[in-house]
Formats: structure tokens, sequence, C-alpha cells
């Protein structure tokens, strides 16, 4: 069996070690040989783990939720690998390289988030559904429609996060290997598929728990190193960035990276309650055997994701004060001029990687590499899941067929659509290859916020919601935020070529989030409908259930009414 898999490694990377020795990207060093062997161990560790787990994959429950098998640590392991994403690795460390400290608002934005996943969504979460988010937010509504637009909902999401992935890990192995960007791209495409379709829920929670411990690890022994160069002095480190940045001593005062506070705002909107609506996270809560269970797993992904978030900026600033220092890490013109943030080679995202080079050599430039690409594996593979499963669960399961499909059919429905995510997300990172991985990220949490979490949270707290407001709010919510990212210069000017952006903000949650909740809350107290009425009567059905876990007898007709 290991034997088998470690041949499909070989499969895999052999196109990438033979394209190595063809001509390598613009600035790039060559192959780093050592850095490559590092590289390669980890796919293989992670097939390994996705061949072994082929067998969990041939039930429903197995594939989607694990059997819901999972214990709290594991899970809490799982989902910090899940979310520390190459947003947060390569993005933040990036923004921080680049703006200073204003690049450290992602990451407190993104922690920021988590306890409104602990204390609110994790238990009733679990209580409420059993595969995806979507299983919630219909509870006591009509499962059609709400189930369309969660599912809509969710594979927007994925899709702009899988961007973000993609681009990182199209630049780790361009650096690393020294070929074509698409062809890098198209190599993670290949293997994310192969883990969701091979090893489904079992496989990508094993291979997030690898990744997470490396990633923790990998983080703490490079800021480790780079603060040993300056004699563990944290402020002898952010003086010599400072002296050495194009920015000088502004990296170390809050308010640039905007240019008005509205941009500020939004952004924070969109990481703090984005994080409450990504469907790959809420797809965690269904692995655990119970609420308990669930909640102990945000306490301990929560614990891991804020000692990450703390590593990021010294990554940041210390990157910034040792690679500027050197020409050898930029694309240096025949002048021998360059840009200290443009002109790293690979980009701004690069910074970290960089950074493990200087100072570690080979050795510790392939195992960061390793951690980088461990990193995105883990997580596109938990959000090429998430994707297939809001199109074979929900859409087709539960809408098209209405509930009687076969296992059989809906696990192929399943598959299927994992390739088909894979194919447009690989198409999407080609065109935004140039674009911030944090930042893509943002845009992200952005349609989160403003779609999946409105009609989640109204949903499950507010007993007026109907299927008419949660319907109306989460398109609204939706379209909103896609609309207004195109008109932004991000897509409008950036990609489509246009000299000047219709809208002029970066982020639109700070107008999408509320326009959802506000139509959620307008179409659901205009709706007097008898079907209205059944709704907000099994409230305290669905009450109870989210608390305790089952439904009082009591409760039970009404919740069948709301449902028939």
């Amino acid at each position: 069996m290991i034997a088998r898999s470690l041949l499909i490694a070989l499969c895999v990377a052999f196109p990438f070690a033979a394209m190595a020795q063809g001509a390598p990207a613009a600035g790039a060093r060559g192959p780093d040989w050592i850095a490559i062997a590092m590289f390669l161990a980890i796919v293989a560790v992670t097939l390994v783990i996705t061949w072994r787990s082929a067998g969990s994959t041939r039930s429903k429950a197995g594939f989607y939720t694990a059997g819901h098998a999972i214990t709290p640590l594991q899970n809490g392991l799982a989902t910090a690998g899940d979310f520390l994403s190459a947003a947060a690795f390569l993005g933040i460390s990036a923004l921080v390289y680049a703006n200073g400290f204003d690049g450290f608002i992602y990451a407190l934005g993104f922690l920021t988030g988590w306890p409104i996943v602990l204390f609110l969504m994790s238990e009733r979460m679990r209580n409420l559904g059993s595969y995806t988010f979507a299983d919630a937010a219909a509870f006591r509504l009509q499962r059609t429609p709400v189930r369309l637009v969660a599912a809509t909902g969710s594979l927007v999401v994925v899709l702009f996060y899988l961007i973000a992935q993609l681009i990182g890990a199209g630049k780790v192995i361009q650096l690393l290997f020294g070929i074509n960007y698409i062809f890098a791209v198209l190599g993670v495409g290949v293997l994310m598929i192969l883990y969701v379709i091979v090893g489904g829920m079992q496989a990508t929670t094993w291979v997030q728990i690898t990744k997470a411990v490396l990633l923790l690890c990998g983080g703490t022994l490079l800021a480790l190193a780079a603060l040993w160069h300056f004699d563990f002095s944290l402020g002898r480190l952010l003086a010599a960035a400072s002296s050495i940045h194009p920015k000088g001593a502004a990296i170390l005062v809050p308010g640039g990276l905007f240019a008005e506070p509205v941009s500020a705002i939004s952004l924070g909107l969109a990481l703090v309650f984005g994080t409450a609506g990504l469907p790959h996270i809420l797809m965690r809560f269904f692995t655990v055997r119970d609420a308990a269970a669930a909640r102990k797993s945000v306490f301990y992904a929560t614990a891991c994701i804020a000692y990450f978030c703390w590593i990021i900026p010294v990554l940041g600033f210390a990157a910034a004060a040792i690679l500027m220092a050197d020409p050898s890490y930029f694309n240096v013109a025949a002048s021998g001029q360059f840009n200290k943030i443009a002109d790293l080679v690979g980009g701004p995202n690069m910074a970290s990687i960089h950074l493990a080079h200087a100072m570690g050599g080979p050795l510790l430039l392939g195992f960061i590499s390793a951690v980088a690409f461990a990193t995105i594996l883990a997580v596109v593979a938990g959000l090429t899941l998430a994707g297939a499963s809001a199109v074979s669960h929900d859409i087709y399961g539960q809408v098209l067929a209405g509930g009687k499909a076969s296992e059989a059919r809906e696990l192929l429905v399943s598959k299927i659509s994992a390739m088909a995510i894979g194919v447009v997300a690989v198409l999407l990172a080609y065109a935004f290859e140039n674009q911030n991985v944090a930042f893509m990220a943002g845009l992200a949490l952005s349609v989160a916020a403003s779609c999946n979490f409105p009609v989640l949270a109204m949903a499950m707290f507010w007993r007026g919601t109907t299927t008419r407001g949660a319907v109306a709010g989460g398109l609204a919510g939706l379209a909103a935020s896609v609309v207004l990212v195109v008109l932004s210069k991000t897509v409008w000017v950036a990609v489509l070529g246009f000299p000047t952006a219709l809208f002029p903000y970066d982020n639109p949650a700070l107008v999408s989030m509320p326009l959802a909740f506000l139509f959620v809350w307008l179409f659901s107290v205009t709706d007097r409908s008898e079907r209205a009425a059944r709704e907000r009567e099994a409230f305290a059905a669905q009450f109870i259930q989210s608390e305790i876990g089952t439904v009082l007898a009591s409760e039970r007709p009404a919740l069948a009414a709301a449902a028939s």
C-alpha cells in the first residue's frame, strides 16, 4: 500500500523534476535539490495518508464528516490547519514586509472572528446539522431555496479562497523548481483533486493535522532564527527593518495601508464575521461526535491560531530587515537598480520563503517551502471538499433528488464536482497570478460575511426569520459582494483593464453585509403567509434542538408543520 502511494508521489512529482531542468523562472536561483527532496517528501507523506484513508469514503458520512469520529484535539488541530492558509503564512508576512505594522490588521482580524465561532456557532451548528452548514440554516425553513442560496454562497467563497491558495502554491513551486507558474498551479490542482476524491474527510483531516504541526513548528523555528540574528531583541529587529525599508520609520506606525477609514472598517467586518461564514470551517463541526466536542475543538483551534498570528509579524519585519540588504534576492535591472518590494524574486508573497534561505540555507529553505506547500495542500483539500459537498449534498442530494438519492450516486456527484471546482480554480488562479494572497482571502471572507453569515445567524437566533427573508438576504449579500468586487480596482482595473474603478473601495463588506441583514429583516417582517407563521412557531423547537441536541415531544408538531 505504501509502495503504491510512493509510486503515485513519484509520478506526480516527476513532471515537476523534469521541468526543473528547463529554463528557470526570471530571477530564480535555479533548482535546489535539498529543498526539492524535502518538498517531495511532504507530498509523499500526504499521498500515503490519502491512500490509507480511501476505505473511509464508501459511505456519505465517511466521505463528508469522517463518520463523526474525529476527537476534539484532532479536530482542533485540523481546524487550525484548515484556517491557517497561504493567506496567513505567506500573505500576511508579505503585507508586513511591504507595509509594516498595518499588515498585522489581517492577523488580528482573522483571530478576532474566532470567539464568535466559539461562543455562538460551534455547539448550535453541531446540534442542528449533519454534513454542511446549510443543514442548520434550513432546519425550520423551506429546504430547497435556502439550500440553493447557501450552496451558491459556499461555492463562491470556496473559489475566491482557492484562488488565494493556488497563487501561493504556484509561486512556491515556481521559486523552488524554476518552472512556469501555470504548470506549478496545474500540479497543485491535480493533487488537491486526488486528496478529495480518494481520501474524503478522513484524509483531509489528517493532512490538515500534519500541516498544522509542521506549520507551528516551522513558523516557530523561523521566528527564533530571525530573532537570534538580532540577539533576541525585537527592538533591534524593528530598528533594522525601519532603517532599510523604503517607507522608513512609517512602517512602525499604523494608518498607512488604507487611504481612508472606510476600507479599514470594511476589511475588519469581513475578517471578523467572514470567519463565521467559511463553509470549510463550519463543516469541521460535523466531524466530531457531539456539541461539547465541537466547542472543545474550536478552543484548541483558537489557541493554535492565536499563537501563530503573533509569530507572523516577526517574520514580516525580519524579512524586510534581512532581505532588503541583499540584492541577490531581487530581480536587479541592468542598471543595478531594483524595487525592494515589487522586485523580490517571486513577489512579496515569497518573503518568508526567502527569509528561510537567508537564515538557514537550503536545508531551512526546503523545510519552510515544504511547510508552506503542506499548508496550501491542506487548505485546498478542505475547500474543495466543502465546495463538492455543497454541490452533491445540498444541491443534488437535497434539492434535485429531494433527499432520495442513493449514497453511491451522491458520492459520485461529489467527486465529479471536486474535479470541476479544481479546474475552475486553476483557471482563476492563473488570471489573478500577481494578487496578494491575503488580500484575495479577504475578498472570500467578504462574501462569507455578506451571504453565509447573515443567513445562518438570522436563521439560528431570530425567531422572525422566514424562508423569503433568508433567501432575499442571502442573494442580496452575495450579489452585492461579488458585483462590488468586480467593480473595484482589483478586477475592474487590474484584470479587465479599465482606467478607473466604479466602486472606490477594495473590500465591499461594509456595504454588502448590512444590506444582507436588512433584506433578511425586511422580507421576513413583511411575509404574512401561512408558511411564515409556521416557521416562526417552529423557532422554539429549533432553539431547544440547538441547545440540548434533541427536540422535545411537545415541539415536534410545530417543526413538522414548518417542514411540510
